[in-house]
């Protein structure tokens, strides 16, 4: 899916020298775990890119190696039992997944970092949230305890949490949902890193406080020019801040689109079943849609495409090969910018 762009007077070999490298590119990541039922391949090849200022949502339900993939680019895995038996992580160019232990934990904080599902399990409940959001800067930039307090009020102000000054020292279970989810991003931002990973960052949220949610990440990431990966599985949530989208299925990304194109025309049976899945108001009184079947077991997953057994398209070549994420064209063959789908018979579901 990767395409060389050609100025005019260069070939083809000088214009990828001088091409600016991605942000964070992902290339052919396996992640496994070794459990005592056997090996879990829970990431099987998964290759994608974010440039500064880019959002790109990672869909998928759960299982689906999003996270696992999130937890091996923040070097957070948990190894054993995990391992990454091969695949590269480059971040400016540079693999990080050669780094040593300590090169990594620079990186967190300063250069990347992570916004949890779960807030409340996140944040320590001993230490009030001043504390928490303090320690970034006491730990990586040598501030005073006077110094670092201060600067956890500007970024609990920055993030919309009230009376930040009078707050500053309460603790975890004395916020809302939607204040101790805007204290993890304090914490993320408080670094100012290139990447944001969000996991989930509206799970368990109101969908009024998700909107609040989600339209502040879109705000701080356009002020500071961050990239931003989005993990979800709600294509509802991602519409109006991601600029591109991932589906991930069973370790494998089966989908890539610009965002508004996968709506208007999803290319992969199963990125299909989620939009059709989405609540709509003109289907008012009818019956929810949901996709037949349960994900793959990740200790024996399915010859040839996983989603085969719950695919009412999958025919006998869908049981035997693994497809290749296929370039998507129109019907006359012209390719459509980032658009590519994991499916043999693609052509069927996007042009019907």
């Amino acid at each position: 899916m990767t395409t060389v762009e050609k100025n005019p007077g260069t070939n083809g070999a000088d214009a990828a020298k001088t091409k600016k490298a991605p942000l964070l590119e992902v290339r052919d990541l396996h992640v496994e775990f070794k459990t005592d039922q056997g090996v879990a391949k829970a990431v099987n090849g998964v290759s994608y890119t974010v440039d500064a200022g880019e959002t790109l949502a990672v869909l998928g339900e759960s299982g689906s190696g999003k996270s696992v993939t999130a937890q091996a680019i923040m070097g957070i895995l948990d190894m054993p039992p995990g391992r990454i038996p091969s695949g590269e992580i480059f971040f400016h160019g540079q693999d990080i997944l050669k780094l040593g232990e300590e090169e990594r934990r620079k990186l967190r904080g300063a250069k990347m970092a992570m916004i949890f599902q779960d807030a409340l399990s996140a944040l320590n409940p001993v230490h009030s949230v001043g504390a928490q959001i303090g320690e970034m800067f006491r730990v990586h930039k040598g501030m005073s305890k006077a110094d670092a307090k201060a600067k956890a009020v500007e970024l609990m102000d920055r993030v919309r949490i009230p009376a930040a000054k009078q707050r500053v020292n309460d603790y975890p279970h004395q916020f809302s949902g939607g204040m101790r989810q805007r204290i993890m991003i304090a914490m993320a931002l408080a670094l100012e890193p290139e990447l944001i990973i969000a996991d989930e960052p509206t799970t368990a949220l109101d969908v009024t406080v998700q909107a609040q949610v989600m339209d502040l990440l879109a705000e701080l990431q356009r002020e500071y020019n961050m990239g931003l990966i989005l993990i979800t599985h709600d294509l509802g949530v991602v519409a109006d801040v991601a600029d591109k989208i991932a589906v991930m299925y069973a370790g494998r990304i089966v989908e890539t689109s610009p965002v508004h194109d996968i709506y208007k025309r999803p290319a992969h049976p199963y990125s299909k079943g989620l939009l059709d899945s989405i609540p709509r108001l003109d289907h008012k009184g009818q019956e929810l849609y949901a996709i037949k079947g349960l994900p793959p077991n990740l200790l024996a997953i399915p010859p040839g495409c996983a989603f085969s057994p719950r695919c009412s398209r999958a025919q006998d070549l869908c049981r035997t090969d693994v497809p290749a994420l296929h370039q998507v064209t129109e019907r006359d063959g012209a390719e459509l910018a980032g658009r590519g789908s994991a499916c043999h018979f693609w052509k069927e579901t996007i042009h019907g």
